[in-house]
């Protein structure tokens, strides 16, 4: 009988990640590294994606770690779409990955070695795709699987992409579609159609390679990844970091046709609510916008799309570098505006 990996975790994805008004409790007390460490460009200051460290003037090393409970039941599906997300954090900073390693947490008890094989070969697949070995990690017997990896990137120092360089009057562009966290919460109560589930796993293994091509633009000013605070979540990290505001359009935000008749008849999963709770208070939205609406722009989406700050100038070249690397959902879905950090939308 094959075994359901979903049914062994209490939640799964990047929707498995603390909210962020309690991880920002958590960590309101603990001391920043930038002030000590002068080559470390990037620390925990900004909520970025990833560490950097000025190793000379030409190269800088990125560093991610990044790992979850299953989203999906097949194995190998698991370890790749845990893989993806992981990596994508190296490409969010402008990165190119070249190393990594594996993090490993299974219920042996509970799991067949095969399983865990499975989900292994799966992010192995992805790490081959993205050009690098797994050339390690580290395994523990946990109530609960997790599976990730720690990953190593390098990055010329000048042209790194953090989330706090965004300017007045540049475009949003975000790369990819929104929607998994509909599916993750549908497929747990039976209801994902095949359709949807293959959507689900092209969108969360596809990597997020243009970020590389991407940090080359000079006009392109600030990016991050969509991930388990959803669309309004990491776009509010832009804002602080950047002191501004935003401004989005929600018909324009590219929603999975599949899940947006899913999210319509009010599939959401806890952490869209949770998302909510936490920076709601900062979000301006339209009068009689609904709630399957706003569910989506606080949708977790696991391995999700880059979210890129850009001159209006460079917008359409930032969409020719998504399309010609595969990404159809790319899209222009608001602007930078002068203001407090707050998100409004239209």
């Amino acid at each position: 009988m094959s075994i359901k990996l979903t049914t062994l975790s209490h939640g799964g994805g990047c929707g498995c990640k603390i909210a962020p008004a309690v991880l920002s409790e958590i960590l309101a007390t603990l001391p920043a590294a930038g002030g000590l460490y002068p080559d470390l460009l990037v620390g925990t200051e900004t909520s970025d994606d990833a560490a950097v460290y000025r190793l000379n003037d030409q190269q800088a090393i990125v560093a991610t770690t990044d790992f979850f409970m299953p989203i999906v039941d097949d194995p190998v599906d698991f370890g790749r779409i845990a893989a993806t997300n992981a990596i994508s954090d190296i490409y969010a900073m402008g990165g190119k990955p070249i190393l990594a390693l594996a993090v490993v947490g299974m219920p042996i008890d509970k799991l067949p070695v095969e399983v865990v094989r499975d989900i292994l070969k799966g992010g192995q697949a992805v790490c081959l795709a993205a050009g690098i070995p797994v050339a390690g990690g580290h395994s523990i017997d946990s109530p609960e699987p997790i599976y990730g990896l720690a990953v190593l990137g390098i990055v010329h120092p000048d042209k790194v992409r953090r989330n706090d360089q965004a300017k007045a009057g540049d475009v949003l562009i975000l790369g990819k579609g929104v929607g998994i966290g509909v599916f993750a919460d549908a497929m747990k109560k039976g209801k994902l159609p095949d359709a949807g589930y293959k959507r689900l796993v092209a969108s969360t293994t596809q990597l997020n390679t243009p970020g590389t091509a991407l940090a080359e633009l000079p006009e392109v000013h600030a990016m991050t990844d969509v991930t388990g605070f959803g669309v309004l979540g990491h776009l509010l990290e832009i804002c602080r970091g950047s002191q501004l505001g935003a401004r989005i359009e929600f018909a324009k935000l590219p929603v999975f046709p599949e899940a947006l008749d899913l999210a319509q008849q009010g599939f959401a999963p806890g952490a869209a609510g949770r998302n909510w709770a936490s920076y709601g208070q900062e979000v301006v939205l339209p009068e009689g916008m609904e709630l399957w609406q706003r569910n989506l722009l606080t949708d977790p989406q696991t391995s999700g799309g880059l979210l890129v700050a850009c001159e209006p100038a460079a917008a359409d070249r930032v969409l020719e570098v998504f399309r010609n690397e595969g990404f159809g959902f790319a899209t222009v879905i608001g602007e930078m505006v002068e203001g407090e950090a707050r998100v409004t939308v239209v």
